[in-house]
């Protein structure tokens, strides 16, 4: 302890919700925050372009500048919350080249840079922590970085977008339509005004494509990662799911198999027997499954402005401690060749819902097209039409099929003279 610095200098690189949140914890938990670093933590400044925004009342005004650049000398620590590629990939690259530590809560930057930045932090011998890039307050990045470096993680199911997650629930559990769900989001505060980037599956998409990489030891792109997000999902979709025991959740999924890994955001029926199943309102949560741990959830608060602000905070504290008392993170582990697979030769289990003409024989046509293309019906059902014009809903579930093919199907069946509509296709997984 008697060598450790007087304090250790940290620099704030954005100063929104999140950034003037971690400003305040830091200045007000200073001498707390020391004992557990072994050195005075020390901001030197607070970077943002809006220096009168309501966000930064109360914090010292001599911290607060426009400047970004300027910080980067003068700290150990640079925390990036600017969010963006640029400039913030230009601030991380500086402040990793220079030697300085960084925190950063910016899954996109890491989803589209990821490589080069991880780099530039090796070569330099610098600290890169990035815990709230993932789950907000979800202890998630450490976990599966050192936690289970030893095991072998075979799969994760993650609900990893609060925006999305609060929309489907409400669409659930209080059978409102996508635009009114999305509204009541919006006015909420879990959505954006322009929600592309949630209701795409952009945000988790990013956020699947990181966690990938570190459970499977290779760089997983945010090209490499198939996308669907949930405008096209309706009420009759969600009463279908619940008609047979599923919820429908949006889900970041990353799996290993023999012939590689297959990484993808789109929405999917989770039985309601299974852990993600229960996940409610904008929360997130994170299922592996691992080979010698086995099954492993982790549940919290994926935004806003305190929760993520605490897991940004868990990050500093660790870095300051290297800084103190000497040590270093994790470096990225990148040594596994698997190639990325695309997702016509992903493997799951489907639910497709028809229209077709109600008279003899339509199951037996529909089910020798299945059939055709090597794609097996678990089972079938005929909910009530209510309509009396000779048209009946079928309900198919399938057993595990390659999408290729499934696709393949979905096409044929959508031709078929008997068939008047394929309403949804939806993937069933975790079960």
């Amino acid at each position: 302890m008697a060598d450790a610095p007087p304090s250790v200098k940290i620099a704030l690189l954005g100063a929104g919700t999140v950034g003037s949140e971690v400003a305040r914890l830091l200045i007000d938990h200073k001498d707390d925050l020391a004992q557990r670093i072994g050195a005075m933590p020390e901001v030197v400044g607070i970077a943002t372009l809006e220096p009168d925004d309501e966000a930064l009342t109360g914090l010292p005004r001599d911290l607060i500048t426009t400047d970004a650049a300027a910080l980067i000398p003068k700290a150990d620590i640079v925390v990036e919350l600017i969010g963006g590629l640029e400039p913030a990939r230009t601030f991380v690259l500086d402040a990793l080249q220079s030697g300085k530590a960084v925190v950063t809560a910016n899954k996109a930057l890491l989803a589209a840079h990821g490589p080069e930045i991880y780099e530039a932090a090796d070569a330099n011998g610098s600290d890169l922590y990035f815990e709230a890039a993932v789950g907000g307050a979800i202890p998630i990045i450490r976990p599966v970085r050192e936690s289970l470096a030893g095991d072998r993680i075979q799969r994760i199911l993650g609900i990893v977008n609060g925006t999305t997650n609060y929309v489907l629930d409400r669409m659930t559990t209080a059978h409102l339509d996508y635009e009114v769900a999305l509204k009541e989001a919006q006015e909420a505060g879990f959505a954006e005004a322009d929600p592309t980037a949630d209701v795409e599956g952009y945000d988790a998409a990013s956020k699947i494509a990181i966690l990938a990489s570190l459970a499977f030891h290779m760089r997983v792109s945010l090209d490499d990662v198939y996308r669907e997000g949930i405008t096209e999902i309706t009420p009759h979709d969600v009463a279908a799911a619940a008609e047979s025991g599923h919820v429908i959740k949006l889900l970041g999924i990353a799996q290993r198999t023999d012939a590689g890994v297959t990484v993808r955001v789109h929405p999917a029926l989770v039985p309601l027997t299974h852990p993600l199943a229960n996940v409610g309102g904008a929360y997130n949560a994170v299922f592996i499954e691992a080979e010698a741990a086995g099954e492993l959830m982790f549940y919290g608060k994926g935004a806003g402005g305190v929760p993520t602000a605490s897991a940004v905070l868990g990050d500093i504290v660790s870095v300051a401690r290297h800084r103190a008392l000497g040590g270093k993170g994790p470096r990225e582990s990148n040594y596994v060749s698997l190639p990325v697979l695309p997702i016509a030769s992903s493997r799951t289990r489907f639910q497709i819902r028809l229209e077709v003409a109600d008279r003899p024989g339509v199951l037996a046509k529909v089910a020798a097209i299945l059939g055709a293309h090597d794609v097996s019906i678990e089972t079938v059902r005929q909910p009530p039409s209510g309509g009396g014009d000779g048209r009946a809903h079928l309900v198919i579930a399938t057993h595990e099929a390659v999408e290729s093919d499934l696709s393949a199907t979905v096409e044929e069946i959508r031709a078929c003279d008997v068939v008047h509509a394929v309403l949804s296709v939806l993937r069933i997984e975790g079960e």
